[in-house]
């Protein structure tokens, strides 16, 4: 990968988001969700400045004060700039809580029950218009404004919450090296057409006025390229990766993201972490099945108690000796289907519970709270990583764990992640429907024998550290230098 670089990276949510503690002190915490977790590490290797949404009210004070951007340390040591937009607040949500979260990731997730759902009525004709785009506009104004300062810095889009955010930097900055990543699966042709004509094309014009448009997986670049021919008329060339529309060339790419090893190996022998581990350890069963996961419904946690159950009912044997530990970081409830599937989720453990429980043994140990920590302290310790995604545009769970685990632990891997295209040979895969066929690897996992559980993770271990976030980053700048180069497809 060549020297450091100039970087205007893009995304909803930021690395950081700040507070006041009970001194009434500002102070700063971790960014919640996967992306800001994953691109933390990014500032140790590029000079970056970062765009994000202003989420909290100390946000918003923070980007008034700031009138621009603020510099920021990150936990290594390194230096950011943090620019912070700050949108009204019932436009934010119109973006947010009707257009991004019920309409696109639903739709990109295959969760609409199309003889119901959606309803698009001028509802979310207004949301679109007056929300999203709007969001997408002021995103767009902050870019250009850090375009002034660093003129020849590489702008990096980050996923759902800003397809159309591109081409407005595009129209204005014709120059500008822009890449736009997209961490959620892409579906078919099909599942777009739901949509209304003005906004599935506004969606793929956004996205190819990009110079490089990544996603994590093989599966997902070829349904995009697909989509973009049926739905825009875009020539494309899925051998090599190009689509030509509107007099510009656009590199597609399949660049599966990772995670930064050493992040993970300082965690897991902090003082912090393993403390939590042993309050762990103190009180696990003889054999622990973890599942840390979102509350989202796309994350299929009903389905995978309801497999734990049939596990049980099988196998007897295992009552008392094995648990499901559930870490489930709440997820978007101000949206009715997430609030509904959190009531799900807490039902569907109950009747687990109730029906096995015992004196001094309790099947699923249900915690809904966001607690990275203890997420690390629990990879440590799994025998079992289940991970049953319905669709997951790649899973870094499924990364992340293996690397610190001290017990050899199974990844159990839905084919539908992205994660699987590289990991799936390591694993014990499984259809994220087929509840039978989870209680079966479960046990298959906890059957396996020594030999073969070290040989799976160390597999696992060797492939996340060679194909680390240092290489993830280091191959998009080389598809953006490639295109700037004259020399891409």
């Amino acid at each position: 990968m060549s020297g450091r670089r100039k970087l205007i990276v893009v995304s909803n949510r930021g690395p950081v988001s700040f507070g006041r503690d009970e001194e009434g002190n500002r102070v700063a915490r971790r960014g919640g969700g996967g992306l800001a977790t994953a691109l933390r590490s990014l500032v140790s290797h590029h000079d970056v400045t970062w765009i994000a949404s202003a989420m909290t009210v100390e946000d918003r004070k923070v980007a008034l004060e700031a009138s621009g951007a603020i510099e920021e340390t990150a936990r290594d040591g390194s230096s950011y700039r943090l620019h912070l937009v700050a949108h009204d607040p019932a436009v934010y949500d119109w973006y947010y809580n009707v257009v991004a979260n019920p309409t696109l990731w639903f739709l990109q997730h295959h969760l609409w029950n199309l003889p119901y759902t959606p309803n698009i009525d001028p509802g979310l004709h207004h949301a679109w218009e007056d929300g999203y785009l709007a969001v997408n506009n002021g995103f767009a104004d902050a870019v250009l404004a850090e375009l002034e300062r660093e003129p020849h810095a590489a702008v990096l889009f980050h996923d759902y919450h800003l397809y159309v955010a591109p081409r407005l930097v595009r129209a204005a900055r014709p120059d500008t090296a822009i890449a736009h990543f997209v961490h959620v699966p892409w579906p078919a042709t099909d599942a777009w057409v739901v949509l209304p004509e003005p906004i599935r094309r506004a969606v793929h014009e956004g996205l190819l006025a990009s110079d490089v448009v990544g996603f994590h997986d093989e599966r997902w670049r070829l349904s995009f390229m697909r989509s973009a021919h049926d739905l825009i008329g875009a020539e494309i060339d899925p051998d090599d990766g190009s689509v030509r529309y509107d007099g510009r060339l656009t590199l597609v790419t399949s660049r599966p993201i990772s995670v930064d090893p050493s992040e993970f190996d300082e965690l897991a022998e902090s003082e912090r972490v393993l403390a939590l581990e042993q309050e762990l350890v103190e009180r696990r069963p003889e054999f622990l099945v973890l599942r840390v996961d979102r509350t989202d419904p796309s994350k299929n946690v009903v389905r995978g108690f309801r497999a734990f159950e049939l596990f049980l009912d099988a196998h007897p044997e295992m009552h008392g000796r094995v648990g499901m530990l559930a870490l489930l970081d709440p997820s978007r409830q101000d949206i009715p289907e997430y609030a509904e599937y959190l009531g799900a989720i807490q039902r569907a453990a109950r009747v687990v519970n109730d029906r096995f429980q015992r004196e001094g043994w309790t099947p699923i140990e249900l915690r809904i709270q966001d607690d990275f920590l203890g997420a690390v302290a629990a990879y440590k310790q799994f025998d079992v990583l289940l991970v049953n995604a319905i669709f997951d545009g790649l899973n870094l769970v499924a990364k992340e764990a293996p690397l610190v685990n001290d017990r050899d632990g199974v990844l159990v891997l839905s084919e539908n992640t992205g994660a699987h295209a590289e990991l799936g040979r390591f694993a014990l895969t499984v259809n994220p429907f087929d509840v039978a066929g989870q209680a079966e690897a479960i046990h298959t996992a906890l059957q396996l024998s020594a030999e073969e559980r070290r040989a799976r993770i160390e597999a696992i271990r060797a492939h996340v550290r060679k194909h680390d976030l240092e290489a993830w980053i280091g191959a998009q700048l080389a598809d953006l230098d490639q295109i700037a180069l004259g020399v891409g497809p």
